[in-house]
């Protein structure tokens, strides 16, 4: 599962400044993996200074540090075709 984490995810540690999870969003993906359920955050000041290559490249790492790995992809044009119209 990828959670994207908005601002309301966060709060301020008022000594340090740091923006830390709050007890809400570290609940839910208790449950989550707890219900077996692998889970990648994507924090919205990672995501949001990102072009969209940059975006690309941050999924890839997210989802490849719970353990999922791009497919292979060999396809042909037609194949693609057939994708696109289904």
């Amino acid at each position: 599962a990828i959670e994207v984490d908005g601002p309301s995810h966060y709060f301020r540690d008022p000594s340090s400044g740091e923006r830390l999870v709050n007890g809400s969003t570290k609940f839910k993906v208790r449950l989550l993996r707890a219900y077996g359920w692998n889970v990648a955050n994507v924090p919205f000041f990672e995501w949001d200074p990102k072009t969209e290559s940059e975006r690309r490249q941050l999924l890839r790492e997210k989802l490849a540090s719970i353990g999922v790995r791009e497919p292979e992809l060999k396809e042909t044009a037609s194949q693609r075709e057939e994708c696109v119209y289904r």
